[in-house]
């Protein structure tokens, strides 16, 4: 990488973590999916004993439950404000791991140091999927299990991601959309030959947090670190605004049935070879 590339690079991961420091994803993470986290310890069949790193774990959705199994886990993350909110919350429910900043591109860890590499929601946000993946694929050993829950490009989340597109500032070159970690053809490219008895299926998660679609709305406005960062882009110019608070709103109202909503997610495990 020339220097230019290092320092472009420097100042894209340095917004991503200005990103997910702003608002409050830790509430998104406790109020509204809770329950991903396990979720994805399950799929992974995570043990007491097992090596466990989790990319990307924000608060520790998926890092505390799979400490609570027993298992050694390292818990990282390029936003160290997130760690800290994960190191409370670990304490609070008795669990013990590691917290570690790190960038999911360029992980601190050895090759095959771990017997299960997972993420939840995490590392489908880093920019450049392929170098993400091979570091995923890096550090498990052979036998090992990667785990992945991401949102699809289909699902809520997912068409959150579109409908905010045309009020975002330009992504910056070469950064690929999240929601595609949610298409089972794109990751089973990503991870090749490298990972043999994928599991891939589609579930739903069943989110009960609100009572309208604008409480929704807003409730992301105010936690979600890129719905922040779209509003900010658009701050000055009030028809644009008024614009996107009716399509979010429009958006939720579509997913929204009996006093729920329904988001889906892809989740999906192999073996690394």
């Amino acid at each position: 990488m020339s220097s230019e590339d290092a320092e472009a690079d420097r100042a894209l991961k340095a917004k991503h973590k200005a990103l997910w420091s702003s608002g409050d994803y830790p509430a998104v993470a406790s109020e509204v999916i809770p329950a991903t986290g396990p979720r994805l310890v399950e799929a992974c069949n995570i043990k007491a004993g097992q090596r466990v790193l989790d990319v990307g774990a924000g608060s520790g959705n998926a890092a505390i439950p799979a400490a609570l199994t027993g298992a050694d886990v390292v818990a990282s993350d390029l936003a160290p404000a997130l760690l800290e909110v994960g190191r409370r919350h670990a304490e609070d429910q008795g669990a013990t791991l590691e917290w570690q900043e790190a960038d999911a591109e360029a992980l601190p860890y050895g090759d095959a140091e771990f017997d299960v590499v997972m993420s939840c929601v995490g590392v489908m946000f880093a920019p450049h999927h392929q170098a993400a993946a091979d570091e995923l694929v890096r550090v498990c050993r052979a036998g090992g299990t990667i785990g992945l829950l991401s949102w699809t490009p289909e699902g809520f989340i997912g068409q959150m991601f579109a409908t905010m597109k045309p009020y975002a500032p330009p992504p910056p070159p070469g950064a690929q959309p999240p929601p595609l970690w949610g298409d089972e053809e794109h990751v089973r490219s990503l991870l090749g030959d490298r990972v043999t008895g994928v599991e891939a299926r589609k579930e739903m998660l069943t989110v009960d947090r609100f009572d309208s679609p604008e409480e929704m709305r807003d409730f992301f406005k105010r936690t979600y670190g890129p719905t922040i960062a779209v509003y900010k882009n658009i701050a000055e110019e009030p028809d644009k605004v008024a614009g996107l608070d009716n399509e979010l709103a429009e958006l939720a109202a579509g997913h929204f049935d009996g006093g729920a909503m329904s988001w889906e997610y892809l989740l999906l495990t192999a073996t690394r070879s």
